[in-house]
């Protein structure tokens, strides 16, 4: 940090970078596209209408900033949530004739239940250790709860994905890991630290040819209330999930380019995820990605900058269901790696950013250092190596593209990360032009320097 050493800008193209740092933090762009994706169009699920509206708005909004647009075909799943019910019908120290309603949210892409429900004893693991102590005929025609407990105080450290990938095995492996054991249905405990009873849903995964079975999320309220009651003796549960798997739809990833002056072909992906899942209006995951990257083009254009290389915005479809359109971006380039500069994807919020997170070679941390120190007016002047950026450009980064993302604070994200509480009000301006900030002048840095990012 001490910005010792030979910048691979100009004096000229580090003023650009303030400006375009200091435009950002001024601009109310990012929010106001961002409010028409959540408030106007709403959730997002992949194959659904709203989906598709936002893959038409996106587009023409770029048009009207003078971009370069196509859309790109991706076939992505069609899962429609139907009817969620669940109640505990027997507990120890029941009063007669009552029942204890469970709160809950079906994972994509669950099976049905059969129309009538099923009513099953519930058994109660924490964990993987728990479930293989088990009686090998424990669970049979039975219901699994996998009670694994979100890691709040690691999250307030924030450290809120490392929190999140300890508890989201269970809800991608536990149906298929139930079922190999008779189970009738698997519930998880819902991933994230939001309390007020409210589910997290997220994709799960059926291992092929094994048994597929119903499955959702409870509360962390009412895992716990299971728990506590089948501590105490026999806990029946009568539960009923309607969700169909429709067949796979057409759709796709908008492209936007913003192109360079002297290398067009030469191409920087600025990026975020437009699908989201159904219970809110996905505005921290991924609507702030989509409109963060969107600002970039948006500024360039208001501020007349050209940089050497194109600059490709890139609204990716059905990163939440298995990252479709990203595969079909990879298919569809695949002799154009050579090509890709660098890639960048927004997926963790919009909270505060403190830095950059960098996966390729060793020497992009001290190549960047004049870009934290552009950023150091706003907070984001850490450089980080990472295995991965994002879900939606780690093919990109696997075949020896440089990628990046923000760093962004999420101490908070994860209580209301694939919740119905991930709505508009959750996102401060402030901390959003920061983003957008952060997107913009990594993307012209890595667009207009006389050399490529080292790879």
């Amino acid at each position: 940090m001490t910005g010792e050493g030979k910048s691979a800008w100009t004096v000229e193209q580090l003023a650009t970078m303030v400006r375009l740092r200091d435009a950002a933090m001024k601009d109310s762009y990012a929010f106001e596209e961002l409010r028409h994706l959540t408030d106007n169009i709403g959730p997002r699920l992949s194959g659904s209408p709203q989906a598709e509206q936002a893959v038409d708005y996106v587009a023409a909004e770029m048009r009207a900033l003078g971009a370069t647009v196509r859309l790109e075909k991706a076939m992505v799943p069609h899962w429609v949530r139907g009817m969620e019910t669940a109640e505990v019908v027997k507990w120890p120290g029941q009063t007669p004739e009552t029942t204890q309603k469970i709160v809950l949210a079906a994972l994509g892409p669950s099976v049905a239940t059969p129309p009538e429900g099923i009513t099953a004893e519930v058994v109660v693991v924490d964990d993987w250790k728990q479930l293989r102590a088990l009686a090998p005929e424990a669970v049979r025609g039975k219901i699994l709860l996998f009670n694994h407990k979100f890691d709040k105080e690691l999250a307030a450290e924030g450290h809120g994905l490392e929190a999140y990938v300890g508890g989201v095995v269970y809800r991608a492996s536990g149906a298929s890991a139930g079922a190999a054991l008779g189970a009738v249905a698997v519930l998880v405990r819902s991933v994230g630290g939001a309390d007020y009873r409210i589910p997290h849903a997220g994709e799960m995964e059926y291992l092929p040819n094994a048994p597929k079975v119903p499955a959702a999320a409870v509360t962390a309220e009412d895992a716990d209330l299971l728990s506590d009651l089948a501590a105490q003796g026999p806990v029946t549960l009568h539960l009923t999930l309607t969700p169909r798997t429709l067949p796979d739809a057409e759709s796709h990833n908008v492209i936007a380019d913003w192109p360079g002056t002297e290398h067009p072909d030469q191409v920087v992906i600025v990026s975020g995820h437009l699908d989201s899942w159904d219970l809110g209006t996905g505005a921290i995951d991924d609507g702030a990605g989509v409109v963060v990257s969107m600002e970039a083009i948006h500024l360039l254009h208001e501020l007349n900058i050209h940089p050497r290389r194109t600059i490709r915005v890139v609204a990716w479809m059905s990163e939440e269901e298995g990252s479709q359109g990203a595969a079909a971006y990879m298919a569809d380039h695949a002799n154009e790696m050579a090509n890709h500069i660098g890639a960048i994807e927004s997926d963790l919020g919009s909270d505060h950013p403190t830095g950059i997170y960098y996966a390729g070679k060793a020497a992009l941390g001290q190549w960047l250092q004049p870009v934290a120190g552009v950023l150091e007016a706003i907070g984001a002047e850490t450089l980080t190596a990472a295995p991965e950026t994002g879900a939606d450009i780690d093919g990109m980064t696997e075949k020896g593209v440089p990628s990046f993302a923000p760093i962004q604070d999420s101490r908070f994200y994860f209580n209301y990360h694939h919740t119905a509480a991930d709505t508009l009000d959750k996102v401060n301006p402030q901390h959003l032009n920061e983003n957008a900030a952060v997107m913009a002048v990594l993307a012209y840095a890595l667009a207009d320097s006389p050399e490529p990012a080292p790879r």
